[in-house]
């Protein structure tokens, strides 16, 4: 496949086709003229690309997720280390959120009297908040 059909099916640009092979995410297999080609089975490799990006991998940490010959390889404690780090970020996102819904309906005459959006200010001041 030239890379512009790379392009079409995968959904991504060819500047971004381009730069993923020069961080060694994807090879091409030779050229058709001035186009790169590209071995059917790149779709599968910029689909893992995907979705590491999806769950916070950086393109480097995704680098390593691929044997030389371009099959997948990936580290499973990588996996679980990235699985707690949502796990953390989505119970700090709940609780933001519960703190939010409350100061939203809080009988309090005003947010400096409400003790539960104080208890947020004081955990965002201190950054346990904060998601990255």
């Amino acid at each position: 496949m030239d890379i512009a059909q790379v392009a079409k099916r995968s959904g991504l640009a060819a500047s971004t086709l381009r730069y993923y092979e020069e961080k060694g995410l994807i090879t091409s297999i030779g050229r058709q003229g001035l186009r790169r080609v590209f071995d059917p089975g790149v779709i599968d490799q910029l689909s893992l690309i995907a979705l590491g990006q999806a769950a916070g991998f950086s393109l480097d940490e995704i680098a390593t997720m691929f044997a030389p010959n371009g099959k997948p390889d990936i580290d499973r404690k990588m996996l679980a280390s990235k699985a707690d780090e949502i796990d953390a970020q989505v119970a700090r996102l709940k609780a933001m959120s519960k703190g939010l819904r409350h100061a939203a309906v809080c009988p309090a005459p005003s947010h400096s009297e409400c003790p539960t959006f104080q208890r947020l200010l004081l955990a965002a001041a201190s950054g346990s908040l904060k998601t990255k």
